[in-house]
Order: C-alpha cells, then sequence, then structure tokens
C-alpha cells in the first residue's frame, strides 16, 4: 500500500510523541518546568495525532466516493 503524506506526518509525530514519554517514563526529567513542558508537547502531539487522521480520513473518504 502507498503511503500517503497523511501516513508520513503521522509516523513522525508518534515519534517525537514516544520520544517524550520515554524521557518520562524513565525519570529523566530534571525539574518541574521539564516535566510541564514534555507533557504539553505530548499533549499537544495528541491533538495534531487526532486532527491528522481526521483530516485524513475525510480526505481519503472523498476520493473514494
Amino acid at each position: 500500500m502507498a503511503r500517503t503524506v497523511f501516513d508520513v506526518l503521522i509516523i513522525k509525530l508518534e515519534e517525537h510523541r514516544s520520544s517524550a514519554i520515554d524521557v518520562l517514563s524513565m525519570g529523566n526529567v530534571d525539574d518541574y518546568a521539564k516535566y510541564r513542558e514534555l507533557c504539553g508537547s505530548i499533549r499537544g502531539l495528541e491533538l495534531a495525532l487526532r486532527e491528522i487522521r481526521d483530516l485524513a480520513q475525510t480526505y481519503l473518504d472523498d476520493d473514494d466516493e
């Protein structure tokens, strides 16, 4: 199956999200400010992933019609 630009974006954002989660889960956070920054990044990446998936679904559904 051919990859779309949506697939590439999703993969890249999931890599960033996984990296941030790994930092948190390993306890590699120096202070509360860094913790909040990472949590905010994860939240933002989750939001972006949802929006891209929704957009991809709409776009791909439109192509099928």
